[in-house]
């Protein structure tokens, strides 16, 4: 397996979000390949996870921005396939994030997971992220 960075938008990232957007969630329909170019050329990260046969089998966002009190980044949307669950994809992703964040100078990373999705939750926990005392407030359009 390897982790590599989208540097531009190619069909097999495409068919990759169609295959494992609704794995994450139901709620949010696959995005385009607009929405994709739109990413890559941010100055976030989209992290892409390949087999040993070039096929994409899982991906990561690490989100980059700045606020007055400085860099920011956050780990977004980690999916990965379920035919490779538990076979440390999601670890190499979320390590690689990081070592982007480090690299960047960013003080720390933040990421939210749902509190069911136990095997993400004890992964993040394993790698060293801690449980913030936050509120979490969504204005819903």
């Amino acid at each position: 397996m390897t982790i590599s960075e989208a540097n531009r938008m190619e069909d097999a990232i495409l068919a990759a979000f169609q295959r494992l957007m609704p794995q994450l969630s139901a709620n949010h329909p696959p995005p385009s390949a607009a929405a994709l170019q739109a990413l890559i050329d941010s100055p976030s990260r989209l992290l892409l996870a390949r087999d040993n046969d070039g096929r994409i089998v899982g991906t990561a966002t690490l989100s980059v921005f700045w606020i007055p009190s400085g860099l920011r980044c956050r780990i977004e949307d980690v999916i990965v396939d379920q035919d490779v669950r538990g076979q440390g994809v999601g670890a190499r992703l979320t390590e690689e994030a990081l070592s982007l964040a480090r690299e960047m100078g960013a003080p720390g990373v933040d990421l939210t997971s749902n509190s069911q999705r136990e095997a993400a939750n004890r992964l993040y926990r394993r790698l060293g992220f801690q449980t913030r005392e936050t509120n979490l407030y969504r204005y819903q359009f």
